[in-house]
């Protein structure tokens, strides 16, 4: 009997098509919203907090998977439960190192992570990697394409990995990136693995909510400096440069040396330590042991200084005030005399009657004067 026999392809499956043919639709379980035999609807299970918080505690994926979803949720009804999970994993969380990861597109980062964390696991560390998507302007949604990048990584039994949509946030990060840490570290996972979107100033969002930031970067130092800004720079505790292999060896240790005389000319952005840039291989994993001495070696010299605890007290803060100015944002755009106005003051502007200055104020008087 054929073991496919329960498999349906497609009307547009090509004429003869065989097992190369990868696009397949397998019958399984019903999904939300269909009918069961005995007519009744099928509901997707609900679990209790106590239950995801239980399932979190013991590793249990499909419920950490579940309680992210959760917490990542922008429905009011999921809130409250989200925040009575969320208080009750806080005590087991915190024992971990979180390493923001960035650099210019094409510069290796996915490729880095995946040799770091597979490194990281044969050391018996359990690794979490949020891959943060960029999400689209027009449509708002996103490819989540990130297990399929670190294919070998997501094979790993002590690995998670959870992409997830920017949703447009300043700075690449999803608005609730900071509680998904949380229910990471509380479900065992010591290293935190945070890639972002793109390198620019607003990449800076990242800074506040990391240990470590490691910048990647490829090789022609001298070219890619004139397009690197600045602040992006000075917010790294190590640049390391990607592709240090083969014939490109040579312009990697160039690189390098581009990127040391530029730090030597910036103030470390943590007290204590001097950045420093470093040449790697994530495809040979050449430098990949040496990279995690220094975030190590970091780990302990700011955690002697009480560096490393002043700053994560400092982030739960600034947390505090950067979901204040999110909830005033919601807010304003969701009041109904605001939504109702916007389109006809936006016209006003266009057509010249209206100053942007103007405009804003008029806003903000019919935002306030809400009953």
């Amino acid at each position: 009997m054929d073991n496919r026999s329960n498999s349906y392809k497609p009307e547009w499956t090509p004429e003869d098509a065989g097992d190369e043919f990868a696009v397949r639709v397998i019958k399984g379980k019903n999904s939300p919203g269909e009918v069961n035999k005995n007519g009744s609807k099928f509901k997707r299970q609900e679990h209790s907090v106590d239950e995801l918080v239980d399932g979190v505690l013991q590793g249990d994926r499909v419920k950490l998977a579940k309680t992210i979803t959760l917490v990542e949720s922008n429905a009011r009804s999921h809130f409250e439960k989200a925040q009575d999970v969320l208080h009750k994993l806080l005590p087991h969380s915190g024992n971990s190192i979180r390493i923001g990861i960035s650099g210019v597109p094409g510069a290796g980062k996915s490729t880095i992570i995946e040799a770091l964390g597979v490194y990281l696991i044969e050391q018996g560390h359990k690794v979490a990697v949020l891959t943060i998507d960029p999400s689209s302007a027009l449509t708002k949604g996103s490819i989540l394409g990130d297990k399929t990048r670190m294919e070998k990584l997501s094979r790993e039994s002590n690995c998670f990995i959870r992409p997830s949509p920017s949703g447009g946030t300043l700075g690449g990060v999803t608005r609730k990136s900071r509680e998904t840490i949380i229910v990471c570290e509380a479900a065992g996972y010591d290293v935190i693995l945070i890639e972002t979107v793109g390198v620019g100033q607003n990449e800076i969002t990242v800074r506040s909510m990391v240990d470590f930031f490691l910048l990647v970067q490829i090789t022609g130092a001298g070219d890619e400096l004139q397009g690197i800004k600045k602040g992006v720079i000075e917010i790294s505790d190590a640049i390391v440069v990607n592709k240090a292999d083969g014939n490109n060896k040579q312009k990697a240790n160039m690189a390098r040396s581009e990127y040391m005389n530029v730090l030597h000319y910036l103030k470390p952005v943590t007290e204590g330590w001097n950045t420093n840039a470093f040449t790697c291989s994530a495809l040979t994993r050449e430098g990949i042991t040496e990279l995690w001495s220094v975030i190590e070696k970091f780990k302990e010299v700011t955690q002697a200084s009480d560096v490393f605890e002043q700053r994560r007290k400092d982030q739960k803060v600034e947390w505090v005030f950067r979901m204040i100015e999110d909830e005033l944002k919601d807010s304003f755009y969701n009041q109904l005399n605001v939504k109702k106005s916007i389109p006809k003051i936006t016209s006003r502007i266009q057509s010249g009657q209206l100053l942007p200055t103007a405009a804003a104020e008029e806003l903000l008087k019919i935002f306030k004067s809400r009953k």
